[in-house]
């Protein structure tokens, strides 16, 4: 099930939370009625085809029974911006690192603060028996490049 708007006010899953959509260069962020959008940490530069890794303002505390999954913003999208729709497992702590492509015409400057993606949550039937515990556990306020599996 899709988390409704007053089910996530009520657990906060991410921090600093706004209850309504604010608007930052004429995007908005902050919960809608079955999300919440997010803003970038850093300003950004791509290029024509470039890739780069930001992490978020929010920093995310995922109850053990709850699961994130990242969305486009379309605005960026209609822009020709991606952020890989990743997922936030329950029990997962830290600030997301995003990875951001540039599929348009021209290089593309997204600013410190912008809204960036949306975060869509969704409720399990219970909490699981296996929250997340692994390589990217309270990820530090910067993007983390990729960890490879210690075995």
């Amino acid at each position: 099930m899709i988390l409704p708007a007053q089910h996530l006010r009520m657990i906060r899953p991410l921090s600093p939370f706004f209850d309504e959509k604010q608007v930052v260069g004429g995007m908005t962020f902050g919960c809608s009625a079955a999300g919440y959008d997010v803003r970038i940490a850093q300003t950004v530069a791509l290029d024509l085809g470039g890739f780069s890794l930001a992490s978020t303002v929010e920093h995310f505390t995922m109850p053990d029974d709850v699961l994130g999954i990242v969305h486009d913003k379309s605005t960026w999208a209609r822009r020709g911006i991606t952020c890989q729709n990743t997922v936030i497992e329950p029990g997962w702590r830290g600030w997301l690192t995003l990875e951001l492509a540039n599929h348009s015409s021209e290089p593309v400057i997204i600013t410190e603060g912008s809204p960036i993606a949306q975060i869509v949550f969704h409720q399990l039937l219970e909490p699981t028996d296996r929250p997340y515990r692994g390589k990217y556990q309270d990820q530090p306020n910067r993007p983390v490049s990729a960890i490879a599996e210690v075995v």
